[in-house]
């Protein structure tokens, strides 16, 4: 399944509430969008601004789509050129093999050991950012049933604040259908997402392409950056990395800081005076 939020005017627009619809989408193998793979359709609406497609199956690597969509009733239809898949989708990454690919400076497609070796790195890194953050980078999906929102909110179905539903941590809703009562099932997503987070996203990408590089016999490890080799070509000397504040320097673990899990406690009380003058005999 692929999520999809339609751009319009270079804004996100949603175009069911104007007699619009998001009517299909066309995969491509390449970005001239030329030869075309599969194609889905219509899209169906999971909240406001957010429409799902059902895709076919199709092997696994990088596909360029073109979305078609129209703005409101009786308009012309407009397609969306911007989106990139990398699939399979729903793998619980917040990056793809393809990115970290693109990042090594490797061909695509990616044959199967490679892919292999890539998710690997992938899982590595994404590791890391886990034990630094305290916290899962993938959000765990909630449904709860017969939800009512609270007095006000039949508007704004896509506000989590509105349902009736408290967990302490970070919840979107992901979709919500009516039922014959009136009331509706919801769908929340609690946790961090991480793959919307593009700092998150880009140390994952940049830290898994980096290991592979410096692994022996990694993926794109023959694209180190060679400085020197010795006349007899028995020694080599590489490049080392920018340094932090350079120009294509490696982002720090630090720069994630933000999205750190939080622990609070309530405040210490004071100390209860010494019986008989507190309510509470001391031992």
């Amino acid at each position: 399944m692929f999520d999809y939020r339609p751009m319009y005017g270079g804004a996100h627009y949603d175009p069911e509430p104007a007699g619009g619809q998001v009517t299909s989408v066309s995969l491509y193998d390449g970005p001239d969008r030329t030869t075309s793979v599969a194609a889905a359709g219509p899209a169906t609406r999971l909240r406001a601004g957010v429409y799902r497609f059902t895709l076919p199956d199709v092997p696994p690597g990088r596909y360029w789509a073109t979305v078609s969509f129209t703005p409101s009733e009786g308009a012309q239809p407009v397609k969306d050129e911007s989106v990139r898949l990398d699939l399979p989708l729903g793998l619980g990454l917040v990056t793809s093999p393809e990115a970290v690919a693109k990042e090594l400076g490797v061909p695509l497609p990616l044959t199967a050991e490679q892919r292999d070796d890539l998710l690997t790195a992938i899982r590595k890194a994404q590791a890391d950012v886990v034990g630094y953050l305290g916290q899962p980078v993938v959000p765990q999906l909630v449904t709860r049933t017969a939800l009512t929102p609270y007095v006000g909110g039949t508007d704004r179905l896509e506000d989590a604040t509105l349902w009736p539903f408290d967990v302490d941590d970070l919840v979107q809703v992901s979709t919500y259908r009516v039922r014959t009562d009136g009331a509706y099932d919801v769908d929340f997503l609690v946790g961090l997402d991480g793959a919307a987070v593009d700092p998150i996203v880009r140390y994952v990408t940049t830290h898994a392409a980096e290991s592979e590089r410096l692994r022996p016999g990694g993926v794109g490890s023959q694209g180190r950056r060679v400085s020197s080799v010795s006349a007899e070509g028995q020694s080599i000397s590489y490049e080392s990395a920018p340094t932090t504040g350079q120009a294509g320097a490696l982002p720090e673990l630090t720069s994630l800081a933000r999205w750190k899990r939080r622990l609070f406690q309530p405040l210490a009380r004071p100390a209860r005076p010494p019986w008989p003058y507190s309510s509470a005999r001391g031992r």
